[in-house]
């Protein structure tokens, strides 16, 4: 396969994890792009309408922490940051896909 020259990928200036103890080893990871902040949810967080309803998953290693960990992504979010939630078809949608970059 030939090498191609594309854009290089967005720099994060910070990236940070955020624990999510309501779920046995899950974090977001928090990115400062050159176009806003960004919190990728992952397992954190699968849908938007379990941030929004507070909708959690049947099955949950901590009810409370996984509350808490809900409110941190929605100040975040109240914050400027763009919330990608992990597993959520209706949200990915939205978003560009590869080739083209987010913004």
């Amino acid at each position: 396969m030939a090498q191609r020259d594309i854009d290089p990928p967005a720099r994060p200036v910070y990236n940070s994890r955020i624990p999510a103890p309501g779920r046995p080893s899950a974090y977001s990871l928090r990115l400062r792009l050159d176009s806003g902040e960004v919190v990728l949810a992952a397992d954190a967080c699968y849908f938007c309408r379990a941030l929004r309803e507070r909708r959690l998953p049947r099955y949950m290693h901590d009810r409370e922490a996984m509350l808490a960990s809900l409110d941190r992504l929605e100040a975040l979010e109240r914050g400027g940051a763009r919330i990608f939630f992990g597993h959520d078809p209706e949200f990915w949608r939205t978003v560009p896909q590869a080739p083209t970059l987010i913004a």
